[in-house]
């Protein structure tokens, strides 16, 4: 099983070439809209399902086992809200209207400022203060929950985040107050406290 940062890694490259076809798409003189949407509609989906996903099982054990992650994970979480409102922002208007493409693209500057800033520190930071079993582990995680959710509604009711924006510091904030909150459920108690 990869480890957790392995997977995210791979979202963050389907995610860059789902928005290149968007590209493509938009290129296009006279391009339908129900192609655009068989694009867009998969693409917001996962963005949404993967911010969850990092919010319930990355970001509490980066918070728990990495160095300084605080400020990491307050931006990270804000970057989650940018990006759900620019999903939101192209749902209220007609694929492939001008209000489309901007809450698209707004979602897309959103994203690419978090994979960048995740890739190069949160993820670095899990990868030097985090044992491998203790990723890969949370990688079985992170796959089932994607797995089991393949769909934003498929999130409604759930423990924690659910999709919607959060507040960033009360997120932190939560977490910190149960450092050990992050590790409950997953068998991988043990390995608490291990790193490379």
């Amino acid at each position: 099983m990869p480890d957790i940062t392995t997977l995210i890694l791979d979202d963050h490259a389907w995610f860059r070439r789902r928005f290149a076809a968007l590209d493509e798409l938009q290129a296009r003189a006279g391009t339908d809209p129900r192609e655009l949407a068989r694009v867009w509609d998969p693409l917001a989906a996962r963005l949404d399902v993967h911010a969850v996903a990092e919010e319930r099982i990355f970001y509490p054990q980066l918070l728990a086992r990495g160095e300084d992650p605080r400020e990491e994970t307050v931006d990270a979480i804000g970057d989650h809200n940018e990006i759900r409102d620019g999903i939101a922002q192209a749902q209220r208007s007609p694929v492939g209207s001008r209000g489309w493409w901007d809450g698209v693209w707004n979602a897309r500057r959103a994203n690419d400022e978090h994979m960048g800033e995740e890739e190069n520190e949160g993820l670095a930071n899990f990868r030097l203060h985090v044992a491998p079993e203790l990723r890969e582990s949370l990688g079985a995680r992170f796959a089932e929950f994607m797995d089991a959710h393949p769909d934003p509604g498929d999130l409604a009711g759930l423990d924690g985040p659910d999709g919607t924006d959060l507040d960033p510091e009360d997120y932190v904030e939560a977490r910190l107050d149960q450092p050990d909150q992050a590790g409950r459920g997953l068998g991988i108690g043990h390995l608490r406290g291990q790193s490379q």
